[in-house]
């Protein structure tokens, strides 16, 4: 009976303690924390997991929308130098029409109404290409620069301290501060 008594006082909470719940080392009633612990870590794995897959997407978008523009800028050049080819030849048309046109012949190139409609087409579409970032290169007398000029004659020239543009073949273009198509040129050089 004394040894009855014993187990029945070890079984009893002290005061403050849950009935049911055992003292000492950690036995089968602890198992719910364990599993609390489990689970907020698997939550916190999750929550990392969902940050890094959100910033992962965000970056995607990023990128995405970074090779989109970039498709759509490379897309619009190429459109752009081949209304530069247009633009070259209706400046080469109104050249011949202002020389050897009828009214060139007459002396009243000034007043054909022919020309004058050509001119405002040509105004029109400069126009729009600017309206577009297009910028003519200014070559003629300026110094030569291989990254906006394209030489292909040279020759020597007293007086000259520098490398300067002289005559200018194919005007050249930018596109939004980068070069659409450089400037065909001729270029003077010092003489020795």
């Amino acid at each position: 009976m004394v040894e009855d008594q014993k187990d029945l006082e070890a079984e009893r909470p002290e005061v403050g303690e849950e009935p049911g719940k055992a003292r000492g080392p950690a036995g089968p009633d602890d198992e719910p924390a364990g599993e609390l612990a489990k689970a907020k870590a698997a939550a916190a794995e999750n929550w990392d997991r969902f940050l890094r897959t959100r910033a992962e997407f965000e970056n995607y978008q990023k990128r995405v929308q970074r090779d989109l523009a970039a498709t759509v800028r490379r897309g619009k050049k190429e459109m752009l130098l081949k209304i530069l080819d247009v633009v070259d030849n209706l400046a080469r048309a109104l050249d011949a029409w202002r020389k050897e046109g009828p009214a060139a012949k007459d002396g009243a190139a000034a007043d054909d109404p022919r020309l004058a409609g050509i001119e405002i087409i040509h105004r029109q579409l400069l126009s729009v290409l600017s309206s577009e970032g297009v910028a003519p290169i200014e070559a003629v007398g300026a110094a030569f620069d291989p990254t906006v000029h394209d030489a292909v004659a040279v020759w020597e020239k007293e007086g000259l301290d520098r490398e300067t543009v002289t005559d200018e073949i194919q005007r050249g273009y930018t596109y939004e501060g980068e070069v659409l198509r450089p400037a065909r040129v001729r270029v003077a050089k010092p003489a020795p």
